[in-house]
C-alpha cells in the first residue's frame, strides 16, 4: 500500500502504544477515519511492528479498498464510527485496566476524563471478541462516553483524532494503576 499521512499516523500511534506496554504481543488494534474511509491495523500483527504497507483501508460498509486482513475487531470500529462523530479509535489490553475489567471492579472517573458526571468509567458487558454482539455493545456504550471498559477484555477509547484516543487509553491505564496501588496500600499496615 502507498504511504499516506493516515498510514503514517496509524503506525506511529501503534508503535507508541506498544512501547508504553498498552498492547502487548499481538493484542490491540487502532483505526482512524478520513471522510468515509477507515484505516485500521491488520489482524495478527503486533502494534509494535506494524508497517505502513500492512494498514488496511475499508469503506464504512467494511469493504476492503486497499490492503488485506483487517483487524478481527473491524466490526467494533465501524459500529463506533457509525454511532459517533470521532476520527480515531484505540483498543488496548493494558495490564491494570484489563485487570479491573477482569475483576469486575470499576475504575474511578478522575478529572482528566472531562466533566465528571458519572463517578466511574462505563463498563460494557462481556461478549466474545470479534463478534457483532461486542460491536453493538461497544457502539452503544460509546454513544455518550469517550472511553469504555470491556468486561473481561480491555479498553476502547475514542477521540477527535487518533492522538487524542491514544492519550486517553494511556490516561486510563495510569488511572487504573494509581487506583490499584492506592487500594493495595490502604489495606496495608505500616
Amino acid at each position: 500500500m502507498k504511504q499516506t499521512p493516515l498510514t503514517t499516523e496509524i503506525c506511529e500511534t501503534a508503535h507508541y502504544i506498544y512501547s508504553k506496554g498498552l498492547a502487548p504481543g499481538k493484542s490491540g488494534n487502532i483505526s482512524a477515519r478520513f471522510q468515509d474511509i477507515i484505516a485500521i491495523t491488520p489482524s495478527g500483527v503486533s502494534l509494535g511492528h506494524v508497517s505502513e504497507d500492512e494498514i488496511v483501508m475499508v469503506n464504512m460498509d467494511g469493504k476492503i479498498v486497499a490492503g488485506k486482513n483487517p483487524s478481527s475487531e473491524l466490526m467494533l470500529h465501524l459500529e463506533v464510527y457509525k454511532n459517533k462523530n470521532v476520527n480515531g479509535i484505540v483498543h488496548t489490553h493494558s495490564s491494570y485496566a484489563t485487570g479491573f475489567a477482569m475483576s469486575g471492579k470499576k475504575i474511578e472517573r478522575l478529572e482528566g476524563f472531562g466533566e465528571r458526571i458519572n463517578p466511574f468509567l462505563k463498563m460494557v458487558d462481556y461478549a466474545q471478541p470479534g463478534t457483532v454482539q461486542l460491536a453493538q455493545l461497544v457502539g452503544e456504550g460509546l454513544k455518550k462516553e469517550d472511553v469504555v471498559i470491556l468486561e473481561n477484555h480491555g479498553v476502547v477509547a475514542t477521540g477527535e483524532n487518533l492522538s487524542e484516543a491514544a492519550l486517553l487509553v494511556e490516561f486510563v491505564e495510569e488511572t487504573a494503576k494509581t487506583q490499584f496501588v492506592a487500594r493495595v496500600l490502604s489495606n496495608m499496615e505500616f
